[in-house]
């Protein structure tokens, strides 16, 4: 089932999660946007024989504007119709694109990077993200392999004004009917980004009291020290109002990090354990299994094996996550730093819907977060990001199997070590965990050096 690194297909503008880059700097340009636009119509005619209906959503950026233009007018210049729904999360339109009945969806965002960068995610008629040999497909009409010669008709554009109330109402749908959120008290933290008007809008309607962060976006503020990479903030204001819970989502609501009532930070691993445990207990949990990434601590692969479950891991990025729990027939999925999947609900990783699922738990049993994350106690681990000026072959750096082959000798079977490089930013991830915390703390900072030293950029 797993494959290599040699086996995706080779690609020049897609990433591990769609296009990503620095607005107005290839492959980020209203040009590509515009040929995308072309590409993916002309790849979907082929592929259905049928007219093209193509929804287009985005987060808060400032330059969201140019590129949904540019996508919306590649579209509707090869004569298909584009559905236009402003500002949503980007599981609100893997779900829309479904629920509209759309050939495709198409998400502007580049989720927790600065507002300077943009991308673009692409999703198929039922909800899923493309897999990597479409996009190959599509980006080979994109580089000119393939002409792409207009109809003498073009399609249409239309705005659709009810798309976040039906976001809403299908939301508040997977929260149990038979309760509410009456006597709890949330600090959610929108990150200046896409769930900036329905977060709080389904917490309140369900009954919970609401502390907003980050509700207000102009354009260049979407994860300025705020959202799930700053929760901290979060963590501060969950203690200081005496809250149950804080929520912290990313620019486009697809990660969440929960902070517990004591100001204790609860990531994707913790929930993941959770919710296995709860499932478990209900008989809903599809063949004892649990998918994960390379970056899930051990503790959870322990916890889980103690309760005869099975976790399988897969390359980082949460639509490889998707396509092994659709291979194995798993329904609960996700990675350490907040996609969280929830397949019977879902196509995609949703924050807000994660966050009702353990809002819903921590009712349901009628205990805090911090007692519910409390069933597992994680491993040491320090995860370092390093800019780099060049993705070499880790194998081609001089010295550093050398010494990966001797720190892992070392920790044995009571830690581990993984390198990868980010698939949308000049970074080299260094993850190593282990029981002794000051074994990896060394063991990290001389791989880190060894990298630094070779392909680093000298900054950290």
């Amino acid at each position: 089932m797993k494959k290599s690194a040699s086996e995706f297909p080779e690609r020049k503008i897609f990433g591990t999660d769609g296009i990503r880059g620095v607005t107005n700097t290839y492959p980020m340009t209203p040009e590509v946007s515009l040929a995308l636009g072309k590409a993916l119509t002309k790849y979907l005619s082929g592929k259905t024989g049928g007219h093209v209906k193509i929804l287009v959503g985005k987060d808060t950026r400032l330059s969201g504007y140019v590129f949904e233009q540019a996508i919306a007018s590649g579209i509707t210049s090869m004569g298909a119709d584009v559905l236009l729904v402003g500002p949503l999360p980007t599981p609100a339109i893997a779900f829309l694109t479904s629920n509209m009945r759309a050939t495709a969806g198409v998400v502007i965002s580049a989720s927790h990077n600065p507002y300077t960068d943009n991308g673009i995610k692409i999703f198929d008629s039922t909800g899923f993200k493309l897999p990597d040999t479409t996009e190959a497909e599509i980006e080979n009409m994109v580089l000119g392999e393939k002409q792409l010669s207009p109809p003498p008709l073009t399609g249409k554009a239309k705005r659709i004004e009810d798309a976040v109330g039906r976001y809403i109402v299908f939301l508040k749908n997977t929260f149990p009917d038979d309760l509410t959120l009456d006597g709890v008290k949330i600090v959610v933290d929108c990150a200046n980004g896409a769930a900036y008007k329905v977060a709080p809008i389904i917490f309140e309607e369900l009954g919970a009291e609401v502390i907003t962060i980050g509700t207000e976006p102009n354009g260049t503020n979407i994860n300025v020290d705020c959202g799930s990479l700053r929760p901290e903030i979060l963590c501060e204001e969950v203690v200081r109002s005496g809250s149950d819970i804080g929520i912290a989502l990313d620019g486009d609501a697809d990660r969440v990090v929960f902070c517990d009532e004591n100001g204790n930070e609860v990531d994707g691993d913790h929930v993941l354990a959770i919710c296995s445990s709860e499932m478990l207990e209900s008989g809903t949990l599809a063949t004892d299994t649990v998918v994960a990434t390379q970056m899930s601590n051990m503790a959870l692969e322990n916890y889980l094996n103690a309760k005869g479950l099975r976790l399988e891991r897969t390359r980082v990025g949460d639509r490889y996550v998707v396509e092994a729990m659709r291979e194995l027939g798993a329904n609960l999925g996700g990675e350490k730093s907040g996609h969280l999947l929830f397949l019977d609900h879902s196509t995609t990783g949703d924050g807000l819907l994660a966050s009702l699922q353990i809002l819903g738990i921590m009712k349901r049993k009628g205990k805090p977060l911090s007692e519910l994350a409390g069933i597992i106690d994680m491993f040491p681990q320090v995860l370092s990001s390093l800019e780099i000026k060049e993705k070499k072959p880790f194998e081609q750096i001089p010295g550093l199997v050398e010494i990966v082959r001797e720190s892992e000798k070392i920790l044995g079977d009571k830690g581990r070590i993984n390198l990868r490089y980010s698939g949308t930013e000049l970074l080299a991830r260094v993850m190593v965990e282990g029981e002794d915390e000051a074994l990896i703390n060394g063991i990290a900072s001389r791989v880190s050096s060894v990298i630094s030293e070779n392909i680093g950029t000298g900054n950290l």
